[in-house]
């Protein structure tokens, strides 16, 4: 990262309620849906599991570079990131770990608790991940069985999507693994409503405004 952090809208200038699905963004771009992904479908799963009572959003809203409030971010092709003010060893957040397929299959976690946990005070899609094969690898090993080794690095390794909530933040990253590129991206962040708000906001990034040119 080159130092320059652009931070992403006040949700008080964006739509109520979160936006729908293939959202118009900030400047009137087109937002692609982001419902029908994996990490999608497992942000929901850790909603549900985490925040039971908080109305998860529909869709989520486009924002371009600039302006969802600290701590959030956006990197360019790296999508969003949190930019935190201290980091923290030994904390133990809660996780939930899933399985997609059988023949080659594929991980993604959940993992309730401090941002800091990551170890970071620059949670972007990389460190995410890097924290959540750390956390999928200790789960699944077990000190007594020498055979839960191999398992547990290869599924360490197959972790391919991530959520990250932050109750107490009030945030939350999503991050998956390109599945052509294998490159880490986080394109979906999270705002948690308060107990008296319990609505949930999802932004994705939008495209950045093209220019066009009349021929005559």
């Amino acid at each position: 990262m080159d130092g320059r952090v652009d931070l992403v809208p006040d949700p008080s200038q964006l739509p109520p309620g979160g936006g729908p699905a293939n959202a118009r963004g900030t400047g009137g771009e087109f937002v692609p849906d982001v419902t029908g992904r994996p990490v999608w479908r497992l942000l929901v799963r850790g909603l549900g599991l985490y925040l039971p009572g908080w109305r998860a959003p529909a869709g989520a809203v486009g924002v371009a570079c600039g302006a969802a409030g600290p701590p959030a971010f956006l990197t360019g092709d790296a999508g969003f990131g949190l930019q935190l003010a201290r980091r923290a060893r030994g904390l133990e957040p809660d996780r939930e770990i899933y399985v997609r397929g059988r023949a080659d299959p594929s991980f993604g976690i959940v993992i309730a608790g401090p941002a800091e946990a990551a170890g970071t005070r620059i949670v972007d899609a990389a460190a995410l991940l890097r924290f959540a094969r750390r956390l999928t690898f200790e789960e699944l090993v077990h000190d007594d069985d020498a055979d839960s080794v191999p398992y547990a690095v290869r599924a360490a390794r197959a972790v391919e999507n991530v959520v990250l909530l932050d109750r107490a933040a009030g945030v939350g990253l999503c991050a998956e693994v390109d599945p052509r590129t294998r490159v880490p991206r986080c394109p979906v962040f999270v705002r948690i409503g308060p107990p008296d708000d319990r609505r949930v906001r999802a932004y994705a990034p939008a495209p950045a405004p093209q220019a066009v040119r009349s021929q005559t």
